[in-house]
């Protein structure tokens, strides 16, 4: 069905004009000083790391776009977000990587591929979280196999060197679930663009109003790839390789085990309607309630009013808030593994970086006449 609609998308396009223009002074890479964050004129902090860290070039393009006065900053993979100022900034980079990975709720009747079509950051490629997943499962865009991802992934032309910078259309949502599959992958090399699409055309930059032939290819040709996999053809070539990290996902088996361990602390990232069991699910045959023992900390609560990630001391208080103790281990959980990696990045941020996600999330758990179940009704 994917590859059909990505066919029908190929045979749609007519005209090709992408509008891209780079006319404006960066603000994001006029200081660095090792060591010491760095505030962006948005209020995001790029923190600058130790001597291990990632390498990434930062390039200033003063007004009418030469490219000249070079800067080579360490790009920290334990910050996981980055400006809207410093992707401007490093945009042409040809180590850099940038994908759009919108992704709505169905209820909301959006369509990611089409909004892309519309307006995307320049040389962005297109995501299909839906597509690149578990094809063997009917539960949502859970998680592919290793080689599925990898061929995807390559399809997509990106390679392990590569730095990728994900966003989404509505601010921090789903690009956050792409960085972490990335991560579950072995690929560290990967941010958030914090506040997405809505901060970087606020931020006046501009945006392609209409999709490249390439890209559009290369996006049919990942959703080709794991289906291709998932059928047992051959695939290629592959330019990306995983090293999977079993640790940063689970299954319900390790959820029911943790209710009684109690190893982790479960905190779910729904609605609190939802987690009290006042409020029905929005999919279908789904229990109401949460897994007995965890705490409720909706998503939105660790995002500012401009869906940016907030700072470090908002973080922790938040968390501290709801009685979760950074000290000891966490697990998350949302409706579909989705909202979940939102809270994984903002505890990323805080220095948690094994938080592991429940793939599966509440559409499995609550799905299943065999888990338990608690509300607060």
């Amino acid at each position: 069905m994917a590859s059909s609609f990505f066919t029908r998308t190929i045979t749609g396009l007519r005209s090709i004009r992408p509008s891209l223009s780079y006319n404006q002074t960066p603000t994001a890479c006029k200081s660095f000083l090792k060591g010491k964050p760095f505030y962006s004129n948005a209020g995001s902090v790029l923190s600058l790391a130790s001597q291990t860290s990632r390498v990434v070039r930062c390039l200033l393009i003063p007004s009418g776009g030469s490219r000249s006065n070079f800067a080579t900053i360490p790009m920290a993979t334990d910050e996981p977000v980055v400006s809207a100022e410093w992707l401007h900034a490093n945009l042409r980079e040809p180590d850099v990587r940038v994908l759009d990975a919108s992704w709505y709720m169905p209820d909301e009747q959006r369509n990611p591929l089409q909004e892309y079509q519309v307006a995307h950051i320049p040389g962005a490629l297109f995501f299909d979280v839906d597509g690149i997943s578990d094809r063997k499962t009917n539960l949502p865009h859970m998680l592919p196999s290793e080689e599925a991802f990898a061929a995807a992934v390559s399809a997509l032309g990106i390679q392990n060197k590569d730095g990728v910078v994900v966003y989404d259309g509505k601010g921090i949502f789903s690009a956050a679930r792409v960085w972490w599959m990335f991560r579950v992958f072995g690929h560290d090399k990967v941010w958030v663009l914090d506040g997405g699409l809505p901060r970087w055309r606020a931020s006046g930059f501009d945006v392609e109003s209409s999709a490249s032939g390439d890209a559009i290819l290369k996006a049919s040709a990942a959703s080709e790839a794991i289906e291709k996999v998932y059928q047992g053809q051959t695939v290629g070539p592959i330019t990306f390789e995983v090293k999977f990290q079993p640790h940063l996902v689970w299954t319900l088996e390790q959820v029911k085990q943790n209710i009684e361990s109690k190893t982790h602390q479960h905190i779910d990232a729904r609605s609190k309607a939802r987690f009290d069991g006042q409020a029905p699910e929005p999919r279908k045959g789904i229990k109401s309630g949460h897994v007995p023992g965890s705490k409720c900390i909706p998503f939105g609560q660790i995002l500012d009013s401009s869906q940016t990630l907030l700072p470090t001391e908002e973080l922790s208080k938040r968390f501290e808030h709801e009685g979760v103790s950074l000290d000891h281990p966490v697990i998350t959980s949302c409706g579909t593994g989705v909202t979940a990696c939102i809270l994984a990045l903002g505890l990323h941020r805080l220095g948690k970086h094994d938080v592991p996600v429940y793939d599966g999330s509440w559409t499995e758990w609550g799905a299943n006449p065999d888990t338990p179940v608690d509300t607060n009704t």
